[in-house]
């Protein structure tokens, strides 16, 4: 009885060490699970990034494909672009107007603008309008492929996916975001200009001279350069979403919306450490 006692105390401690090496387990796999996310999430992204530069350099080379995606970016986000920089650059002139009414220095309203302009709105609201408009179109066109095994057709036709399909888009959009990114600038300045000088009596010479004073071309590379970055990020996170759409019509819709989100979410994160870059790389003038 005694042996018989001692071998089930013995079972029910290996038990319970167990449960207890189990229950720990459970909860460190709980803990790390955000950290293995998220590193999962940038290494994806980046291995998709690699083979679609990879691909750029390699025969054939589809010029055909990359003016289309061109067209589809920058060509079919122009009027959003327009309408959206004209009403910002008004909108921004009339708060700076506001607040400088306070200093009595309503004359700085053009420089105040232009360099607003220049490095935060234009790049950041471009990349905005892109996401929203191309990037949606990108994810959505790469899902429906990829639900109606349109992707392994290409594989199958000895077709690299990533090189028929995402290496355009990446490229496409790189190259038409400093484009619209400059468009954004010249037609918010024109509305900036009207709000200021027809409906404000701004005067016009101080308003062209500050502008003209204060506004470098450093500033607008460094928007060229954050647009640069904005459409590798935003195109990276459509493909990506597309292209690994798995399921039906509703995975394609949820796909889309990541896409979305995801490319929005990106500008902003970006555009938070590209500040701190710039800021010491190139200080503002006193």
């Amino acid at each position: 009885m005694s042996d018989a006692s001692a071998e089930g105390g013995r079972a029910a401690a290996e038990g319970g060490h167990g449960d207890s090496r189990g229950t720990l387990r459970a909860l460190a796999d709980t803990a790390t699970r955000p950290v293995r996310v998220v590193f999962g999430y940038f290494g994806e992204h980046s291995l998709l990034l690699f083979q679609a530069c990879l691909w750029l350099f390699r025969r054939p080379f589809r010029l055909r494909l990359f003016l289309e995606q061109m067209q589809f970016v920058g060509v079919g986000s122009l009027p959003i672009i327009m309408l959206v920089g004209f009403f910002s650059g008004a909108v921004s002139a009339q708060q700076a107007i506001k607040a400088l009414q306070i200093f009595n220095q309503e004359r700085f309203v053009g420089a105040t603008v232009g360099i607003s302009l220049a490095q935060e709105l234009a790049p950041v609201f471009t990349a905005l309008m892109i996401t929203a408009r191309a990037g949606s179109g990108m994810a959505t066109e790469l899902g429906s492929m990829r639900i109606t095994e349109q992707i392994d057709a290409l594989n199958t036709f000895a077709v690299n996916p990533v090189q028929y399909l995402v290496t355009p888009r990446i490229v496409a959009t790189i190259l038409m975001m400093p484009i619209m990114t400059m468009v954004f600038n010249i037609v918010g300045l024109v509305g900036a200009y009207l709000y200021s000088i027809v409906l404000k009596q701004i005067d016009l010479g101080e308003f062209i001279e500050y502008y003209t004073y204060w506004t470098d071309p450093k500033d607008y590379i460094i928007g060229g350069t954050k647009s640069l970055v904005f459409g590798l990020a935003l195109s990276l996170a459509s493909c990506y979403q597309g292209f690994n759409a798995r399921g039906g019509a509703k995975e394609v819709g949820l796909a889309t919306t990541r896409a979305v989100v995801a490319g929005s979410v990106s500008v902003l994160v970006i555009d938070y450490f590209l500040i701190d870059i710039f800021n010491i790389l190139w200080p503002y003038k006193s």
